[in-house]
């Protein structure tokens, strides 16, 4: 509602008009409008990854710090702890600039996805590693320099053995088969994208016995570009139950082919006292119940029987002919598919 002016606030400002002395604020109080929240935004640095995105990459890389906790602690018979302390986003030449030199920068191929991402281990960490593996207690080490060829070598092969949990913890998103490509020790020649590429930055805390540093997984946007919609929370647990793809059926298929079960023949029953039992001596004969040569024998797979068979020879050999299959399935089997159904 509108304020009404009295006679005496009309003539003075009627006074102040006329001697060009106006301040309407002191007698009218206009309707100020809303101040628009206005966000700095620097077209240099661009944001590329959403919040959501940026949680999803951290959640991820939790599990692949887990995995290399426990793989890094077994290899080194030594306690290590890996953990992510933050996700970021910022240009190459930013990352570049932040890293030693020299440092352990391992240059990994990102296959399926285009371009390369790098791998970057602190100096203390490179130099504990290879003390705890050439048979030393894992001393901080506290002058930097270039890695020799033979300690290139087992760095290598501690990479490798990092890349597999990397490819575990990315499995929810993409069937990730990083490679090792090489590794430099200057970040002036590990130019994988151009400086004012945008890049996510993990950075992981790692410490060896009494050995702390940081390793940083740098991945350019371009390289994920072509799955970043799928960096979503509910994209990663939607696709946790997914069963039933056609790649997670080969996977459990080449799995179980090599499994190893132990197949018998059951040729009959008999029952017998405690006592017979008990009286069982070598070359003893048990008579099996009403069975004939001309009935079906039963052939089972480990306690379950699976097909009818009739006995007879390859060769030298004794051996079944597999015949009908039968239906033995257990209760709780039964059981589960009623409530599926019921359901």
């Amino acid at each position: 509602m509108t304020d009404i002016l009295s006679q005496d606030e009309i003539d003075q400002l009627l006074t102040a008009i006329s001697s060009g002395d106006t301040q309407p604020d002191d007698y009218t109080q206009a309707p100020q409008a809303e101040q628009k929240k206005v966000k700095i935004y620097d077209f240099k640095r661009p944001d590329k990854f959403s919040k959501d995105q940026i949680r999803t990459v951290q959640m991820m890389h939790e599990t692949f710090a887990r995995l290399t906790t426990t793989a890094m602690s077994a290899k080194l018979r030594s306690m290590v702890q890996v953990h992510v302390t933050s996700v970021d986003q910022l240009t190459y030449e930013e990352f570049i600039r932040s890293i030693p030199n020299p440092t352990t920068l391992a240059i990994i191929n990102m296959d399926p996805l285009k371009g390369s991402s790098i791998l970057e281990i602190d100096p203390n960490i490179t130099f504990t590693v290879i003390d705890r593996l050439f048979g030393g207690p894992g001393e901080i080490f506290r002058n930097p320099r270039e890695l020799t060829e033979i300690e290139m070598s087992v760095i290598e092969g501690i990479v490798v053995h990092i890349l597999t949990n990397l490819r575990e913890s990315w499995s929810t998103v993409i069937d990730l088969r990083p490679r090792l490509s090489g590794i430099e020790t200057n970040p002036q020649f590990a130019q994988i994208v151009p400086p004012n590429e945008m890049v996510m930055l993990i950075t992981l805390e790692t410490k060896i016995g009494e050995s702390e540093g940081m390793m940083n997984l740098c991945i350019p946007y371009i390289t994920i570009e072509p799955i970043i919609q799928k960096l979503s929370a509910q994209y990663m647990f939607s696709s946790l139950g997914r069963g039933e793809s056609e790649q997670n059926k080969v996977m459990i298929q080449t799995r179980l082919d090599s499994v190893e079960v132990t197949v018998s023949v059951e040729i009959g029953t008999a029952e017998l006292s405690f006592n017979e039992i008990m009286n069982l001596k070598k070359n003893s004969v048990i008579k099996i119940g009403n069975t004939t040569t001309n009935e079906d024998f039963v052939f089972k797979v480990g306690d379950r029987a699976k097909f009818k068979c009739r006995p007879g020879r390859v060769g030298s050999r004794l051996a079944v002919q597999i015949g009908e299959t039968i239906d033995d399935v257990p209760d709780e089997f039964l059981m589960s598919s009623r409530n599926r159904e019921e359901l």
